[in-house]
């Protein structure tokens, strides 16, 4: 599963940039047994009502074609 971690933090590293121009950030948490991603907003992305969007038209739609395994990815709030 490491070779599937590098592909969504590769796919994490890309978006950084646009995510950190707004004051936020992501990270991968934990990627599931049936391939859903889950991953922590930081910073602006926690508050930010664009957030499911970022997370879908960006970080979702770029793994449906670097890693087609992932179902979905979803944010989780990790203490």
């Amino acid at each position: 599963m490491m070779k599937l971690k590098e592909k969504v933090n590769h796919a994490i590293d890309n978006l950084r940039p646009y995510l950190n121009n707004d004051g936020g950030d992501m990270e991968l948490v934990d990627i599931t047994e049936d391939y859903v991603v889950h991953v922590k907003l930081l910073g602006a992305c926690q508050e930010c009502s664009m957030s499911k969007m970022t997370i879908k038209a960006g970080l979702e739609e770029t793994l449906k074609i670097t890693a087609p395994e992932i179902v979905k990815v979803v944010a989780v709030e990790v203490d």
